[in-house]
Order: structure tokens, then C-alpha cells, then sequence
């Protein structure tokens, strides 16, 4: 390839891709994915608008092209932890298959239907057109998992719904490139005319096994790469590379055996790519470093590929086609709805999710578009028109999956938004005494997402104010009774903090509260150490004035930094505890929890006895774990563990 040329490329594309990132942000501001947008900068950019990147460009781009296919491959691959799938096996593999089957067939007979009206296949014969079906088949069954977790993360969304249509979509991503491999086996020999016979079969098979068995050594490559110590910007760029041979090499082997050979090898890089994230991800102590690095170069990498791709866009056939794409759309929508519920039915799951499962599959993204760029370079006799039809419909699923999947959420009852979550899943605190510094603390607890109550025995303490940023009005005990505080606590209140000037009624209201409401999470503020036994026989966590200032000092000198991340405002980062109660956890080791790599679990406290955690720490349910880490990490993984 010239110099010259794919210098004067990649220096336009660079301009280009710069406007895609702000135009990508345009379209999210009006609640449109990021893609879209991307996608809308290289239409506009590319050879049938303005014309600033030519098809030249385009066919000079295609290394990066491949590159972040790989990636994309390498991403699809890495949410496919089966750790994290396990108890819901059943469900997910009838959905998986029924879906796939349902799609296959019911599109593939729309398109079939259709071949008249659709241009690049009047001139095929029946064998051309039954190829078309077959390579689409794997393309529209394909789902997008970030956009499914972007969507979970956004809704935070937890419960068996969500943890199937997730685990739905990244096991039949896999099983999506095993099958495209196989339709472009077979597509390929009906375009060129070959029979079906026992060694097609075979040769078909070994290609398969072949892309598998690649994917693996690949992976001890990519563990090459991760097992040593370098910095990140080295790292990043060689697992690329990594991923862009891959497609070098089955390129480079294909024109080789079509020239020397009497078959044509057909080893699917995707395929490659794919089984060596999931090697990494399920079989190497790299998972967590593969997706930090992963997710680091994730938003420049589809920048590139979904600009390139709008660039390579027909907008004339677009609009051409359009009928056809809306009429594919309602053929999958049909199709994803016949699956769910045969998939649903057959694997026992409750009629409300039967209904409405279909609406977490929608949407589509990242593979489904490098399948269609795959078939068009692979099978240039269907040209970019085969492309731009079927990214018409992934388009479309695009825009409208997310609203359907958000919908669904909310009706199987799993959305955890402020305004969706269960009363008994807020975490609620009861404070006795009412001061300046009870205040403050009340504040920060609402702030934190607690559910606060302020409570003083003495009325002249009690203000009148109306409540304010969730925090109720005060209220008056008249007496140290379990009677009148049942007319003020929630009923699953899980701690208590007694900042009473006398310690004989602080010792009395914490027996009350562990015996009567069974709270095991309290801190009293002591004004004598004459009690102090008393309390901690009670397990209350005694906070003495005298030497709470000397134990600070002593952690700010000893641990100067996680002293103050504890202890200092610092709007980045935090402490909290984490009570265990998905059932998916139950038994995993912690090694086998996919936690943000900023994050730490300090401590586990199991039945009240506190356990040092290592990687083969079994959790359990109700296992409280305390955890450090970024503001916004910890609340992905609260809201993965329980509440």
C-alpha cells in the first residue's frame, strides 16, 4: 500500500474521528446511545455526503478496521465469566437456543421472502439467496452486552430477570461467532457451487476446531503479554496487535490455500479473538487485568470502528432499503418473542417473565456490526449492500432496545432506583440524641442513601422543622420503652446510635433495641468508662471522647492515606459494608468475584466473627463485607452483592 496514501488517511480520519467523539456526546445529551452518534459522524464524513474520507480511505483503514473487531471480540469474550452465570444454567441455555432458533428461522424466511424487493439479491440464484439468510441469521440473533450492562448499571437492576437476559446475552454472543463461522462455511460453498458432502462436513468441523484451538494458543500469547510488568500503554497496543494478526493470518491463509490448496480455508478471527478472551477470562489469573486494560481503550476503539463504519455507508441505499430494514426489525422483534417465551416455557421460569423477556433482547451493537462487515469482506460478491442493510436493522435495535429493556426492568420489579427500591432494601439507622454532630452525621448517612431517624428523650431538643433531602422530622421519646419506640422505628431498622448525655439510659435503650428489634449494629458515645463492660457484653461498639482523638492521630501516623480516606471528606472515595444477598454468591470464592480492580474487601464479617479475606475466602449469603475503593465503583459492586 502507498505510504503517501495511508498517511493522508489516517491524518483525515484523525479530524474525524475527533468531531465523532463530540457528536457522540450530542446524541447522549438527547438520551441517544454513544454509537449513534459515531455512527452519524462518519455518514456525514464519508463518500456519499461530504466527502471528506473517500472509499480510498476507507479500504487504507482497514487495519484499524480489523483491529477493533478484534477488540470487540476480545470484549465479548471477557464478560463471559461462568462464575457468574452459575444457578441460572438452565434458563439461560433454553433461552439462548430457543432465541437463536427462532431468529434463524423466522428472518431467514422474511429475507428469503423479500429477495425480489431487496436489489443485491434479485440476480442471485436460489442457492445465493439461501447463503444471504444464512449469514444473516447470526447477525440478527446477536445482542450487545455493554449495552445490556450500561442499561442494568443505569437501572440498577438486580434479580434473576436481569441475571438472565445478561447471562442470554454474552453466552449467545459466543455461541453467535461459533455459528457464523459455520454459515460462512456453508455459505461459501452454496455461493461457489460445491455439494454437501462428508468431507465438507469434515472440513467445516476442522475449521472450527482449528479457530478454537488458535483461540487457545493465542491466549497463552495474551498471557505473555499481561504476566509482566509494564506499564499499560505498552501492554494495550500489544494485545491489539495481538488481535489484528489473527486477522492477518486467517486473511493471508485463506488466499494461500484458495492458491495452493484444493480447499479454502476458512478460520474465523473473530472466532479466535473470542475463545481467547474467554480463556483469560475463565482459565488465567489475568481476568482482572484483561479488563481494566480492556476497558481503558474501549471508547477511542468504537470511536474508530463506528466511524469507519458510518463512512462506509451507502445513505442512498440506506434510505432505499429502508422498508426492508423496518420489515427485518419486525420479523426479529416476532422472532425474539417466540423464542423468549418457548425458551422461558421450557426452562420453567415464571409466566411474567415469559411475556416480556423479548424486551431484554433488542438490542444490538458492537458484534452484530462486525459480523456485517465481516460477510462484506469475506464475500464480495454480496458487496457493502449486505452491510448496510442489516446495520440498518442494528441501527434501529439500537435506538429502540434500550427503551424496551428499561421497561421490562421495571415490570418484573428489579429496578433499584431511589424511586423503585423496596422499603426493606434501604438501609436504616435510628439516632439517639439530638445535636449539632447528630445532625451532621444524619446528613451524611442521606447523603450515602440511608434511610435516617432522629430521636431525643428530651423535648426541648426536638425541632419542629419539616423534613428536608429525605430526612424525617425529629421526633420525641417519652419514655425508654420498646412501646414508644415502636411507634418510631421501621420495622427492619439495622443500626442504632446512642449520643445520650446519660449513660444509664444509653445502656437501657441499646438492651431494648437488641432484644426487642434485634439490632447487632449499634455504637454508643459513653461520657464515663463506669459502664463501659456493660455495653461491649451487649456487642455495642463503644466510642470514648477522651481517646477517640488519640486513636485518630495514631491511624493518621501509622496510615496516613487510609486514614484519610476514611476519615477525611475525599469525594472520590470511600468506605462501606456490603451485605451479601444474591444467591449467586453464595458459596463462590472471592477470587471468582469480577470486582472493579480499584477495589478492595478489607473485612468480612460472618455471624458476627470477622474473617481476614483471601482469594479462596468462601461468601456466603448475609456475609457483610467492607469494601474501599472509588465513590462510583463501590456502588456498582453494592449494587451487585445485595444492599
Amino acid at each position: 500500500m502507498d505510504i503517501e496514501i495511508l498517511a493522508v488517511s489516517l491524518a483525515s480520519f484523525l479530524f474525524i474521528a475527533l468531531a465523532a467523539v463530540q457528536i457522540g456526546r450530542m446524541a447522549a445529551h438527547i438520551n441517544l446511545p454513544l454509537i449513534t452518534g459515531y455512527l452519524v459522524a462518519g455518514i456525514m464524513a464519508g463518500p456519499f455526503i461530504f466527502s471528506y474520507i473517500q472509499q480510498v480511505d476507507v479500504a487504507a483503514l482497514r487495519f484499524l478496521d480489523e483491529t477493533a473487531l478484534a477488540f470487540i471480540a476480545f470484549a465479548a469474550g471477557s464478560e463471559m465469566a461462568l462464575d457468574e452465570l452459575r444457578g441460572r444454567f438452565r434458563s439461560i441455555g433454553w433461552n439462548t437456543v430457543m432465541q437463536i432458533l427462532a431468529v434463524y428461522i423466522v428472518c431467514g424466511a422474511v429475507i428469503l421472502l423479500l429477495g425480489d424487493q431487496i436489489p443485491f439479491m434479485r440476480d442471485l440464484p436460489p442457492a445465493g439467496r439461501l447463503a444471504v439468510a444464512l449469514l444473516s441469521g447470526p447477525i440478527l440473533s446477536a445482542r450487545s452486552p455493554s449495552s445490556a450492562i450500561a442499561v442494568i448499571n443505569e437501572m440498577r437492576a438486580r434479580g434473576p430477570f436481569t441475571k438472565t437476559v445478561l447471562g442470554v446475552t454474552v453466552v449467545k454472543d459466543v455461541l453467535i461467532v461459533v455459528l457464523f463461522a459455520l454459515s460462512s462455511s456453508i455459505a461459501a460453498t452454496t455461493l461457489t457451487g460445491r455439494s454437501f458432502d462428508a468431507s465438507f462436513i469434515l472440513l467445516v468441523s476442522f475449521e472450527i476446531l482449528a479457530s478454537i484451538g488458535l483461540g487457545v494458543l493465542v491466549a497463552q500469547v495474551m498471557s505473555l503479554v499481561l504476566r509482566n510488568h509494564w506499564e499499560d500503554r505498552l501492554k494495550i497496543p500489544l494485545l491489539l496487535l495481538i488481535g489484528y494478526l489473527a486477522f492477518l493470518f486467517t486473511g493471508e491463509l485463506r488466499h494461500w490455500s484458495h492458491d495452493n490448496l484444493p480447499v479454502e480455508l476458512l478460520f474465523e478471527p473473530l472466532l479466535i479473538c473470542l475463545v481467547a478472551s474467554f480463556w483469560l477470562t475463565n482459565r488465567s489469573p489475568y481476568r482482572t487485568e484483561f479488563r481494566h486494560l480492556l476497558h481503558q481503550v474501549r471508547t477511542p476503539i468504537f470511536v474508530i470502528f463506528f466511524t469507519l463504519v458510518g463512512a462506509s455507508l451507502d445513505i442512498g441505499i440506506v434510505m432505499l432499503l429502508l422498508p426492508i430494514t423496518l420489515a427485518i426489525y419486525i420479523a426479529r422483534i416476532i422472532a425474539l418473542f417466540l423464542g423468549a417465551y418457548l425458551g422461558g416455557a421450557a426452562a420453567g421460569d415464571p409466566a411474567r417473565f415469559k411475556r416480556i423477556a423479548w424486551m431484554g433482547y433488542i438490542t444490538q451493537a458492537g458484534v452484530s456490526i462486525g459480523l456485517s462487515k465481516e460477510v462484506a469482506i469475506a464475500f464480495p460478491e454480496l458487496g457493502a449492500e449486505f452491510t448496510t442493510l442489516l446495520v440498518g436493522v442494528i441501527v434501529v435495535s439500537e435506538l429502540t432496545g434500550p427503551i424496551f429493556f428499561k421497561y421490562a426492568i421495571r415490570m418484573v420489579g428489579e429496578s433499584h432506583l431511589p424511586k423503585d427500591i423496596r422499603p426493606d432494601e434501604i438501609l436504616d439507622v435510628v439516632i439517639v440524641g439530638i445535636e449539632s454532630q447528630s445532625r451532621q452525621l444524619a446528613e451524611r448517612l442521606l447523603q450515602h442513601g440511608w434511610r435516617v431517624k432522629l430521636v431525643d428523650v428530651d423535648q426541648t431538643h426536638v425541632s419542629n422543622a419539616p423534613a428536608s433531602d429525605g430526612l424525617k422530622r425529629e421526633h420525641w421519646l417519652p419514655e425508654v420503652s420498646a412501646e414508644a419506640l415502636r411507634e418510631i422505628l421501621e420495622p427492619k431498622t439495622e443500626v442504632a446510635v446512642t449520643l445520650l448525655p446519660d449513660d444509664a439510659d444509653s445502656l437501657q435503650l441499646c438492651q431494648i433495641f437488641y432484644e426487642d428489634f434485634g439490632i447487632t449494629r449499634q455504637i454508643a458515645r459513653l461520657n464515663t468508662y463506669s459502664l463501659v463492660e456493660e455495653f461491649r457484653e451487649l456487642g455495642v461498639h463503644v466510642l470514648d471522647p477522651a481517646n477517640a482523638m488519640v486513636h485518630l492521630l495514631d491511624n493518621f501516623v501509622r496510615a496516613p492515606q487510609l486514614a484519610a480516606m476514611v476519615f477525611e471528606d475525599d469525594p472520590d472515595h470511600d468506605v462501606i459494608q456490603v451485605t451479601i444477598t444474591d444467591p449467586g454468591i453464595d458459596g463462590l470464592h472471592l477470587r471468582e468475584l469480577i470486582l472493579p480492580d480499584d477495589v478492595l474487601v478489607m473485612a468480612i464479617v460472618r455471624r458476627g466473627h470477622s474473617i481476614v479475606p483471601h482469594g479462596y475466602t468462601n461468601l456466603h449469603l448475609e456475609d457483610e463485607l467492607t469494601l474501599i475503593g472509588p465513590t462510583d465503583h463501590l456502588d456498582e459492586v453494592a449494587l451487585k452483592l445485595g444492599y
